[in-house]
């Protein structure tokens, strides 16, 4: 009965999420000029996408945008992480803690009109930025998302085991080396979720970017926006149906690499380990104790 009520639920789940998603799809398909009205399986309107010079445009801005905000994102983000992990509670700590994550909490609303007016006042003052364009979208952009990648890596350098780094400290390794070497190959599958989120999060903003952009910057969900204002049409279907399927194919792939990461660093924990152990028996002439490592499912 537990089981039964379990998957029940599960599938109830699983419906609410995706279905509206497989409608959608399917319209896209749609012959007909009205989204609720199916009148026949046409790829017509990918056609068309194809030939919308002004959206592909807008997909353009916004995948520059979302590429260059994830990255700057994901080194200020590892940056503010290390701080807030393993520099303790240096004088401050609270208040900056408290700033990194105030974007997570922020209504988009306030961020938007707060960095307008930003801009504004330093391009009276020394000139820069000149205008609103996809520099300011960029940096509003890394503003916020540099918040949500700072969680992601900061409960990944928590579960790291400190003493992995002491060691190779003990051992004479510079603080360089041991980040380099020890602690990136570690938090690299945070490091690249947290890319992930911040293209994500970057590519589906619409309301900061229309707070900060300028002639000539529109992005992809301000050009999506206007056009259902006007009716939804089946090419924002067919432009919603190619997205999904990309960041499908992004997530599949994200998750095989940092599955291979994952077992990479087994093999070689598993590795050092039982070399650590034929050393020990060596060296009190014994025979080698065997240990092994749970792998990861």
């Amino acid at each position: 009965m537990h089981s039964r009520l379990t998957w029940l639920l599960l599938t109830f789940g699983y419906l609410f999420l995706y279905v509206p998603i497989i409608i959608l799809v399917i319209y896209s398909f749609n012959e007909s000029r009205l989204v609720t009205v199916w009148s026949g399986f046409s790829t017509q309107w990918y056609r068309a996408l194809w030939e919308d010079q002004q959206l592909l445009a807008a997909v353009w801005m916004s995948l520059r945008i979302a590429f260059l905000t994830a990255t700057a994102a994901v080194g200020l983000g590892t940056a503010a992480a290390m701080m807030i992990t393993r520099f303790g509670h240096f004088p401050g700590y609270t208040p900056f803690a408290a700033m990194i994550t105030a974007p997570l909490v922020m209504p988009e609303v306030i961020t938007g009109i707060s960095l307008l007016l930003l801009f504004v006042a330093l391009e009276q003052a020394i000139g820069f930025p000149q205008g609103r364009g996809m520099l300011t979208i960029w940096i509003a952009h890394v503003t916020f998302c540099t918040a949500y990648v700072t969680v992601v890596i900061s409960s990944r350098l928590r579960e790291l085991d400190p003493a992995l780094e002491e060691a190779a400290m003990d051992l004479g390794a510079t603080p360089w080396k041991v980040f380099f070497l020890i602690t990136l190959p570690i938090i690299a599958p945070a490091l690249l979720s947290g890319w992930l989120l911040a293209f994500t999060l970057s590519l589906d903003d619409l309301v900061v970017a229309s707070f900060v952009s300028g002639p000539g910057s529109t992005t992809l969900p301000m050009v999506v926006y206007s056009s259902v204002r006007l009716g939804v049409s089946p090419k924002i279907n067919a432009l919603a149906s190619i997205i999904i399927l990309v960041m499908f194919l992004g997530v599949f792939i994200a998750g095989w690499i940092m599955l291979r990461m994952e077992r990479k660093r087994d093999l070689e924990m598993q590795q050092v380990v039982t070399e650590t152990l034929e050393a020990e028996a060596a060296l009190f002439d014994r025979p080698p104790a065997h240990v092994r490592l749970e792998a990861k499912p």
